[in-house]
């Protein structure tokens, strides 16, 4: 370690000290997007960033039960480790935990140094940096939304929803939210500095979206990592649950993950904006919805990645299950908001709330980059309401038809490397094996009485 890193880990520490913090928590993105980390006393954290801290690499393929998926460099290789370094640029104090702060870990493989191929951050800057070579550097805003449950013994998951009651749909105080999670939340993560915007209840009950700000794509997928981490932390601090799923309950819609995109050229101008242009959108941003409309099939396994991911979508559910675009069209796959100038974007509604930000971002940038490469154009856009199969090809409907596109897809593939690609299919396959393997509540029901 140089006397130039010395220095800067000791402004960092005297930071932390004044600020009351003794404990700093590394965490880092696994492959499905939950948080891995480990807690730091601040006397040992200058250790921590010379000598980095040690993980098990199989971390990156341990389910969320904790089975230990065989995915090649893991079990196989004798269950070796990956090295995770603070980056304290990141570091932030926790809230709602006094003396705690939070910080990403930068991951590395000890034998040679570099990322390993399962890391999902890592994923993303090696697309941005193919990005970068096109002169374009994209920007991001994230929208999510998560179900809010509470204790329950009587019902058979043990949660219910929290504030059960119809037709409160995108409202804000007490009517659909009773004790104020909602206002509590904004400014916990206001304080955070994940760059929240604005917050509303959803659709269903117990249901919530919060908005974040947009940003560079690296700092976006930080901020939603960091985002559905301090949610679903903030929601056990109160005795509650905090989710993600897709579709955690059959009689609500789901929760989706949708992500503005819009590119920055070289004079940090957007490059998605020509007032001249058909619809007002550059060349640049017709070729790159074009490409996030071919590479959709194989997209689907990234941005809807669980074998429920798929039972969100459906005819009047506003989750895409086609593949098209439209001009300020939320029944459309793709949706490009009416701001133009320096807000021109397009909307990927495709996505699920239980996506890994890093690899639904990374995937959404990499078929767009494919689409600027081809000088792809899209179909015209859709009119009118939309879930037409005559008009527009059927997304895969299941997580296998899903990873099967994905495997299929040699262009998007090879942007995204074989080393992730191959870690990701065998752990995404193990998991519809399972599955496929285990009974459920729904089986019993329907035949046990009767056959």
């Amino acid at each position: 370690m140089s006397a130039h890193d010395t220095a800067h880990i000791q402004e960092h520490l005297a930071r932390l000290a004044a600020q009351g913090v003794d404990v700093v928590r590394v965490t880092y993105p696994d492959l499905i997007g939950a948080d891995r980390a480990r807690d730091v006393l601040v006397e040992h954290l200058a250790g921590a960033c010379g000598h980095g801290l040690s993980f098990c690499r199989a971390i990156y393929h341990t389910s969320p039960q904790g089975d230990v998926v065989p995915v090649a460099g893991g079990l196989d290789a004798g269950l070796p480790d990956i090295l995770v370094r603070p980056d304290l640029g990141t570091l932030t104090p926790l809230p709602w935990e006094p003396g705690v702060a939070w910080c990403l870990g930068e991951v590395l493989d000890p034998a040679t140094g570099t990322p390993v191929p399962e890391s999902p951050r890592d994923l993303l800057r090696a697309v941005l940096d193919r990005a970068a070579e096109h002169g374009l550097a994209p920007v991001a805003g994230p929208e999510l939304e998560y179900y809010l449950c509470e204790p329950d013994p009587a019902a058979p998951s043990g949660w219910r929803r929290y504030g059960e009651a119809p037709g409160n749909v995108y409202t804000a105080g007490r009517r659909g939210d009773p004790d104020a999670h909602l206002l509590r939340t904004l400014r916990h993560l206001r304080d955070l500095g994940v760059g929240v915007s604005m917050g509303n209840h959803e659709f269903g009950s117990g249901q919530f979206e919060i908005n974040l700000v947009h940003s560079a794509a690296l700092d976006a997928a930080d901020r939603s990592f960091l985002f559905k981490s301090a949610i679903k932390e903030l929601a056990r601090v109160e005795g509650r649950l905090a989710t993600f799923m897709a579709k955690p309950f059959n009689d609500e819609g789901g929760s989706g993950f949708h992500l503005h995109l819009s590119c920055a050229d070289g004079d940090g101008r957007n490059a998605f904006d020509d007032p001249a242009a058909p619809y007002g959108l550059s060349a640049t941003a017709r070729h790159a919805i074009a490409g996030v409309l071919a590479h959709a099939p194989a997209l689907a396994a990234l941005a809807n990645p669980t074998i429920n991911s798929y039972k969100r979508f459906g005819p009047d559910t506003l989750a895409p299950w086609l593949v098209d675009w439209g001009l300020d069209n939320r029944s459309a796959m793709v949706r490009v908001p009416p701001e133009r100038g320096s807000g021109t974007r397009f909307e990927l509604r495709l996505g699920d709330a239980s996506a890994n930000p890093y690899l639904l971002l990374a995937g959404t940038i990499a078929a767009a980059l494919l689409g600027v490469r081809a000088g792809q154009e899209p179909p015209a856009p859709l009119e009118g309401y939309g879930y037409d199969t005559s008009r527009a090809a059927v997304l895969p409907m299941t997580l296998t038809h899903a990873l099967d596109a994905f495997e299929a897809d040699a262009e998007l593939t090879a942007l995204l490397g074989k080393g992730f690609v191959t870690s990701y299919l065998a752990y995404k396959r193990n998991e519809v094996e399972r599955f496929q393997r285990h009974v459920t509540d729904w089986e019993f029901t329907e035949y046990a009485y009767h056959l």
